[in-house]
């Protein structure tokens, strides 16, 4: 079951409604030709983050990026509180869009709930993980990701971005957009539970995803260092590595064409070799 929105500054907006009756709002890119699919999981800073990367990629692949429940205003049902929670959601969603051989990307917490999704992906739905930058476990070495929750916006801005050009001009915003980016954050808080940033026991787990992981990383990234990027594709059980020079908590944004010829180059040598 769905509806349909639209908007004036992005793709055509729908909701569809999953098995527990719970509706996720989903923007769509591209066309479904074969039932295949990316589906782009974005972190903190809200669905925005994924819509770049989303139309780059339109022409090669349908995509869909969710709006986590909760953030840029949809409602987030009573006790719907944890990753877990969110990655159920998504396979749930995969299985009312009937979609297979989905290649997951995940931005910061989106990545955790990738890893999640993995994980738990007793039908199959999934075949292959991007994670961009994600948070989600306890390093095993003294690289940890930075607790954000006490840093005003700016502060949190500078850490995430390299260069300055990138980074939001706070003092333009509106009152609303400001009450938008601290519900967001107030929502990705609740999400987080009591490690915020990690589940403790998760990269224990991560030798258990067997699909092609790529684990992509902003060099510079003032949140989550590369050595911590390092060790989560360490941990994974077909995990590969690719930094990406002069960018930080968002190459997709900063680097889109670094991130996406390292995704092109993932699925060339990786997911279907026999393709290229």
């Amino acid at each position: 079951m769905t509806t349909s929105t639209t908007t004036s500054t992005g793709p055509a907006a729908r909701t569809v409604t999953i098995a527990t009756g719970m509706g996720i709002t989903i923007s769509e890119f591209g066309t479904n030709t074969d039932g295949s699919a990316v589906l782009y999981l974005h972190g903190g800073a809200g669905p925005r983050t994924m819509l770049g990367l989303a139309g780059a990629l339109a022409e090669h692949a349908y995509g869909i990026v969710p709006t986590h429940p909760g953030f840029d205003g949809t409602p987030r049902p009573e006790r719907f509180d944890t990753v877990a929670d969110l990655a159920d959601a998504y396979l749930d969603l995969l299985d009312e869009l009937d979609l297979s051989g989905v290649m997951v990307v995940g931005s910061s917490l989106g990545g955790w709930i990738g890893a999640e999704m993995a994980l738990r992906d007793n039908r199959g739905r999934i075949g292959a993980l991007v994670l961009v930058n994600a948070v989600g476990i306890k390093a095993a070495n003294g690289e940890q990701v930075v607790d954000v929750r006490k840093l005003a916006p700016p502060q949190i801005s500078e850490l995430s971005f390299a260069n300055a050009a990138f980074r939001p001009d706070f003092a333009s915003f509106t009152g609303e957009q400001k009450a938008v980016g601290a519900a967001n954050q107030a929502t990705m808080a609740v999400y987080g539970g009591e490690g915020f940033t990690y589940d403790p026991k998760l990269r224990r787990r991560l030798h258990r995803i067997a699909i092609p992981a790529l684990v992509v990383w902003g060099e510079q990234d003032g949140v989550a260092p590369l050595g911590y990027g390092r060790d989560f594709a360490a941990a994974l059980g077909n995990g590969h590595f690719a930094p990406i020079a002069d960018a930080g908590h968002f190459p997709q944004i900063e680097q889109i064409g670094a991130t996406l010829g390292a995704i092109g180059t993932f699925v060339e040598t990786v997911v279907k070799p026999d393709e290229a």
